[in-house]
């Protein structure tokens, strides 16, 4: 009689998991790309207030947030590429060692550095743009204060909604950090060309 008992079932094929695990790398993409677009977004938009605080030449603002774009895409991009590499050699290493054969699913530095370049770019857009067409220097300061708290807004939402944690906490932490990054700047450079050093 036991042996009648002794059965099969089939059971369906899950998809859920492979689904998840490519939403889950899709979602850390996109965490990382809205991690350099912040980070283009302060310290272009800090270098920006800093030399505002000295100077109130609209060309320099702009020269210097250019200069800040452009210095932060090459570093994220350099640093990114080196750290993707590093992960690339491991990885490879490993599956030789356990004589498994090379798949797509390798990291790319390529992709990797051109990612964080770019996010980095469009997040130092953001000042940039919103100071280039304003001649009042008051003015400009206050524009770009505006358009970086929005996109900060933004950022922290984003944010947020990728890493499922509360919006309100996470936007306020965003917004707390880049304007201390902003006031700092403006403050210890408008001391320091002051005190005429």
């Amino acid at each position: 009689m036991a042996a009648q008992n002794d059965f099969n079932i089939p059971v369906p094929e899950n998809k859920s998991v492979d689904e998840g695990f490519d939403y889950s790398q899709r979602g850390q993409w996109l965490r990382a790309a809205v991690l350099g677009a912040n980070d283009g977004l302060v310290s272009v938009a800090s270098l920006m207030m800093g030399i505002g605080a000295v100077k109130h030449d609209v060309k320099a603002m702009i020269l210097t947030g250019f200069a800040g774009l452009v210095a932060g895409a090459c570093s994220m991009a350099i640093g990114e590429f080196v750290s993707v590499y590093s992960q690339l050699d491991i990885e490879v290493s490993h599956m030789k060692q356990n004589g498994e054969s090379e798949n797509e699913k390798l990291p790319n530095p390529m992709q990797a550095a051109a990612a964080s370049a770019i996010a980095f770019t469009f997040g130092a857009m953001v000042p940039l743009l919103a100071a280039s067409f304003i001649v009042d220097h008051k003015v400009r300061l206050a524009v770009v204060v505006t358009a970086v708290t929005i996109a900060l807004a933004v950022f922290g939402w984003i944010g947020a909604f990728l890493g499922r944690t509360p919006v309100v906490k996470s936007c306020f932490r965003v917004l707390v950090g880049g304007w201390m990054a902003m006031a700092i700047t403006f403050g210890l450079t408008m001391l320091i060309g002051s005190s005429g050093l």
